[in-house]
């Protein structure tokens, strides 16, 4: 090929996104702005932000539920009152109480057991995700300035 002045070596296409990145970017920027609106609760953008760190497959029901003023961010599921029971089995394994080992045994057999195992196991996430916040928020900040202060003394 070298001695054929037709031939021409091809250049990879460095700046052509894909479709799906194409996607994934709109739906982050969704994400964000509504993050940014002061409008929605913060339980809300609580859930979508730990989704958006995530990759949550969920992410862009959230993001659409918020859109359209939907404040129940928990998807929905076909079994009675599992919703209430995941939130309450999430508190009490925050908690770190005396209950919190049984808790987790009973969450454990609910996920098990149950006809959709990753829609219960995502909202046990977005459950102690906001619960964790509330009880450690305080230590969630320090850690946050830790990483900074070191990013900032490094320079």
């Amino acid at each position: 090929m070298t001695k054929h002045s037709s031939a021409t070596v091809r250049e990879p296409h460095v700046n052509r996104t894909t479709r799906t990145a194409t996607i994934i970017n709109a739906l982050k920027q969704r994400a964000l702005s509504v993050l940014n609106d002061e409008s929605i609760d913060p339980e809300s953008r609580a859930i979508i932000r730990y989704a958006l760190e995530t990759n949550d497959p969920w992410l862009a029901k959230l993001v659409r539920r918020a859109e359209a003023g939907d404040s129940s961010q928990t998807p929905e599921i076909n079994e009675p009152n599992s919703s209430e029971m995941i939130e309450a089995l999430t508190d009490t394994i925050c908690g770190a109480g005396d209950r919190a080992a049984a808790a987790l045994f009973v969450l454990m057999g609910t996920l098990q057991n149950s006809t959709e195992p990753k829609v219960l196991a995502n909202t046990a996430k977005h459950f102690a995700f906001t619960r964790c916040g509330e009880l450690n928020v305080f230590g969630m900040v320090d850690a946050q300035i830790a990483v900074v202060e070191g990013e900032l003394l490094a320079s």
